[in-house]
C-alpha cells in the first residue's frame, strides 16, 4: 500500500505517509490562504524522512486524501454567496420562521438560557431572495398541483435579477416525490446552460437529504449551496497542486459520514467536521482489529478537542439532526461532540464569574499563540503549557517552531495575573485545570447523554495535545487506564487511510415492526424491500460513476429504531438486506433488542410500546487496503530507562516545581515503563506523566497511561475485561419475542 492521507486542521496540517511497509507522520502549520502550500510543506517532510521526493511519491501512491475544515470555517465566518430559494406557493417564510428553539441552535446551554437576549441567526438566505412556485404533493407522493413552466421561469429570473449566484430547489414532500424538483431543475438548465458563462450552481433538497421535515432539508441544502463555491475552489486548488507534482488519479475527500468519494462526488455539507471524524474511524478500526472493546476517541489538536463513541460490535453513534454552526440540518452525519478547548484556546478573564474562561476563540496557525512569537499577544493553553515547563522551546514540532518562553509569560501577565492575583506559573496552572476540566466534563456528559459510563469505555486519546492533557483530563473524569493509538499526533490523518470509497442514501420510513395494540408483526416484506433496492441501486450508481467496479460494490442496512413515541433513536446496523419473512422480522427487533440493552441496561427494552423504523439507510462501499495494527500484547518484564536530562516543571496540585526526568522518543519502547512525573518529548508530541501514573508503550508505537492504582498491566486482562460485557441474554430474548407473537 502507497497511500498520502491529510487532515487540515484549523492550526495543523497532518500528513500520514504509508509507504509499502513503512509508516511515516508528518505535521507543517497550516496556510488558510492556500491550502496547498501546508500539505506540500508537510508532505516534504514526510517524504525526506523516507529518504524521496514528493514527484515520486506522487507518481506511486494509490491514492491521496484530504480532510479539511475549510467548509467549518467559511461556515463560522459567513463567507459565500448570494443564495436564492425556490420553495412551494404558501411556504415562503419556513426557512425564517425556522423552529421554536432556533434562537438556541449551535449555542452552548448557558447562552441557550439567556432568553432576554434570545436572537435566531441571520439567514442565510435573505427573506427577498425566497421564491414560491405553484405545485403541491401530498404526503405520499401523490401530484396534486402540476409544475407550471412559465411560472418557474419568471421565479428564477427574478432570483437571478436579485444576483443569485446559486439556487436552492426545496419543495415540500419532495422525499416522497422528486419530479417537481427535477422539472424545476431542467427547466433552469434550459435558460441557464452549464457550460455558459453565468451559470449558477442549482441544488435539490430532495438530492441533499432523504429524510422528511421541510426546515432541516432546505436548510441542509442551503448550507451545501453556500458552502459550494468555497469547497469548489479550493479542493480545486489542491487537486491542481497534486497535478503540477505529477498525481494523475482523483483526489479524493473525506465525509463526515465516516467514507470518502472523488471530489467530483462530494457536496460540500459532507466535508464539515470531516478531520475528527476521520478519527472516530480510526478508533473504529483499532477497537476492531485489537478487541480493546467499546472506545470514546479524544482528539486535542490545537483549535478543539472532539469526542466521539464507538460501541463494541455496532455503527457509531449518527447524529439525526446535527447541528451545524447555528443551523439545524438533515444529514447522515456521524456524531461528534466539539469543544473548544484545545493547544491554540484563548484564555480569559471573566469579570462576572470571577474566573479563568478557556476557549472557544483560537489563536489557530496565524498568529498562533504567543509563544509562536509572530505576533500573538493573548494566552493560550499552548503558552501555559510552556510556561509550566512541559514544552521544550527549543525542540517543539520536531523543532520546526521555536517557542519564546517570555511572550507567554508576558501575555499571561498582561491577560490574567492583575485580576487573578497571581504569578504567572500560578496563572497558568489555572488555564491548565480549566481546561482539562472543561474536557472532562464534555467526557462524561457524553457518555451519560448516550447511555455509557466512564468503566465501560477504553479512552483513546490522540491529536496534537492528547498525550500532554490526558492525566488531567483522566484524573477529574475517573478514568484509570487510557491507550495513545499508533501515530497518535496524526491519528485522524491515518483514520483518513483506513476508510472506505462509501455513499450513504435514506429515506424516512414509517415502519411499525411491533403493533403492540394488536399483537401484529410487519408483513409488507416487498414495500420494505423496494426500499432497499433503490437506495441500493443509488449507491451503485455513484461508486460505478467513480470508476469502481459495481460487482465489487457492498451493501449495508441500517436502520433509525425506537420503541413506541419514545424520543431516543437507535441506529441498528444488520447483516441481511432484505425480509424474507416472519424469521427475518423477529432477527431485526432482536439485534435492536440486544443493542438497546447492552446501550442503556438490560431490562430497558419496551417491547409492550411497539418497536417502529423511522429511517432506512443504506452504505454502499467498496473494501480496499487498510493500516494494520499490532495486537496489544505486553511488553513482558519492564524496566525504566535511563533520562535525557532533567528539567524543573510545575505541577496542577503541587505548590512547589519539581525536578522531573525528561524523556526522549526512545524512552517508548515496549519493554520499558516511565513513572511519573515525567515528560516524555517526541518529534510530533509531549507526553506528560504526573505523580501517580505510568506509561507503559505496545510494541508498534501504541501507548498505554495507566494509574498506579492500577493493579493489572496486562492489555490482555484489559481487552477481556473491555470486551466482557454482559449482552442481552438468550432467555431474556426469548422472553421478548414469545411476548411478540402470542
Amino acid at each position: 500500500m502507497k497511500r498520502i492521507s491529510v487532515d487540515i486542521g484549523g492550526t495543523f496540517t497532518d500528513c500520514f505517509f504509508a509507504w509499502d511497509e513503512d509508516y511515516i507522520e508528518s505535521k507543517a502549520l497550516t496556510t488558510h490562504h492556500n491550502l496547498a502550500l501546508g500539505f506540500n510543506s508537510a508532505l516534504d517532510n514526510a517524504c525526506s524522512l523516507a529518504g524521496l521526493t514528493r514527484e515520486d511519491v506522487l507518481k506511486e501512491v494509490d491514492s491521496v486524501r484530504y480532510a479539511t475544515t475549510l467548509g467549518t470555517n467559511a461556515l463560522i465566518e459567513a463567507k459565500g454567496p448570494r443564495v436564492g430559494a425556490i420553495v412551494t406557493h404558501g411556504f415562503e417564510d419556513t426557512i425564517h420562521i425556522s423552529r421554536s428553539k432556533g434562537y438556541g441552535a449551535g449555542l452552548d446551554p448557558q447562552k441557550q438560557g439567556d432568553m432576554a437576549d434570545a436572537a435566531r441567526p441571520a439567514p442565510l438566505v435573505p427573506r427577498e431572495m425566497v421564491r414560491s412556485v405553484k405545485e403541491r404533493v401530498d404526503s405520499v407522493g401523490e401530484v396534486l398541483v402540476a409544475v407550471q413552466p412559465d411560472d418557474v421561469r419568471s421565479q428564477v429570473r427574478e432570483l437571478v435579477d436579485n444576483g443569485a449566484e446559486a439556487i436552492v430547489v426545496a419543495l415540500t414532500n419532495a422525499t416522497e416525490n422528486a419530479s417537481h424538483e427535477q422539472q424545476i431543475l431542467e427547466i433552469i438548465l434550459e435558460d441557464y446552460p452549464a457550460h455558459e458563462l453565468g451559470s449558477i450552481p442549482v441544488l435539490l433538497s430532495s438530492d441533499v437529504s432523504g429524510r422528511k421535515g421541510e426546515y432541516v432539508r432546505a436548510n441542509s441544502t442551503i448550507i451545501d449551496a453556500f458552502l459550494h463555491e468555497t469547497m469548489f475552489h479550493a479542493l480545486n486548488q489542491l487537486s491542481a497542486n497534486l497535478r503540477e507534482s505529477g498525481y494523475e488519479k482523483p483526489m479524493l475527500v473525506i465525509h463526515n459520514s465516516g467514507g470518502m468519494a472523488q471530489s467530483n462526488s462530494t457536496d460540500a455539507l459532507q466535508t464539515i467536521h470531516s478531520g475528527p471524524i476521520a478519527g472516530v474511524g480510526g478508533a473504529q478500526h483499532l477497537s476492531e482489529s485489537t478487541g480493546i472493546g467499546d472506545v470514546v476517541s479524544m482528539d486535542m489538536g490545537g483549535t478543539s478537542f472532539d469526542i466521539g463513541l464507538v460501541p463494541e460490535g455496532g455503527v457509531q453513534h449518527y447524529d439525526f439532526q446535527p447541528t451545524i454552526g447555528r443551523w439545524l440540518v438533515s444529514v447522515p452525519m456521524i456524531h461528534l461532540n466539539t469543544l473548544g478547548s484545545g493547544g491554540g484556546s484563548i484564555a480569559t478573564y471573566d469579570r462576572i464569574h470571577k474566573s479563568v474562561r478557556v476557549g472557544p476563540e483560537s489563536a489557530g496557525s496565524d498568529p498562533g499563540p504567543a509563544c509562536y512569537d509572530r505576533g500573538g499577544l493573548r494566552p493560550s493553553v499552548t503558552d501555559a503549557d510552556l510556561v509550566l515547563g512541559y514544552l521544550d522551546p527549543e525542540n517543539y514540532a520536531n523543532g520546526f517552531i521555536k517557542l519564546s518562553p517570555k511572550r507567554s509569560v508576558f501575555a499571561i501577565e498582561d491577560a490574567l495575573c492583575d485580576d487573578l492575583d497571581l504569578e504567572p506559573v500560578e496563572a497558568a496552572k489555572v488555564i491548565k485545570r480549566t481546561v482539562d476540566e472543561q474536557m472532562a466534563i464534555g467526557i462524561e456528559m457524553e457518555l451519560r447523554s448516550r447511555g455509557g459510563t466512564v468503566e465501560d469505555y477504553t479512552m483513546v486519546a490522540y491529536g496534537g495535545n492528547g498525550p500532554l492533557h490526558a492525566c488531567g483530563i483522566a484524573a477529574r473524569a475517573g478514568i484509570s487506564r487510557i491507550l495513545f493509538p499508533p501515530f497518535a499526533s496524526v491519528f485522524s490523518a491515518l483514520g483518513a487511510s483506513n476508510l472506505k470509497p462509501l455513499h450513504i442514501h435514506e429515506r424516512s420510513a414509517y415502519i411499525v415492526l411491533y403493533e403492540p395494540i394488536g399483537r401484529s408483526l410487519f408483513d409488507e416484506y416487498d414495500r420494505f424491500n423496494s426500499y432497499i433496492e433503490e437506495l441500493e441501486r443509488r449507491g451503485r450508481e455513484d461508486l460505478v460513476r467513480q470508476g469502481y467496479d459495481g460487482e465489487k460494490v457492498k451493501h449495508r442496512l441500517e436502520m433509525d429504531m425506537r420503541y413506541g413515541n419514545q424520543l431516543v433513536t437507535t441506529a441498528v446496523s444488520f447483516d441481511i438486506n432484505r425480509i424474507k419473512n416472519v424469521g427475518d422480522v423477529l432477527a431485526i427487533i432482536r439485534k435492536f433488542s440486544d443493542i438497546y440493552g447492552d446501550r442503556y441496561g438490560e431490562g430497558t427494552q419496551a417491547p409492550e410500546a411497539g418497536v417502529r423504523v423511522q429511517t432506512v439507510r443504506v452504505a454502499s462501499y467498496i473494501d480496499g487496503e487498510v493500516v494494520h495494527f499490532d495486537d496489544l500484547e505486553d511488553g513482558g518484564q519492564r524496566v525504566t530507562p535511563e533520562p535525557a536530562g532533567h528539567r524543573t516543571v510545575h505541577f496542577v496540585g503541587h505548590d512547589d516545581p519539581v525536578e522531573t526526568p525528561i524523556y526522549d522518543a526512545g524512552a517508548l519502547r515496549e519493554n520499558y515503563v516511565v513513572h511519573g512525573p515525567a515528560v516524555i518529548t517526541t518529534e510530533n508530541t509531549t507526553y506528560l506523566v504526573e505523580h501517580g501514573w505510568r506509561i507503559e508503550p505496545t510494541p508498534q508505537g501504541a501507548v498505554w497511561l495507566l494509574s498506579e492504582s492500577t493493579l493489572s498491566s496486562t492489555s490482555a486482562d484489559f481487552a477481556s475485561a473491555s470486551s466482557g460485557s454482559t449482552p442481552a441474554s438468550e432467555s431474556a430474548y426469548s422472553d421478548t419475542s414469545s411476548a411478540l407473537v402470542e
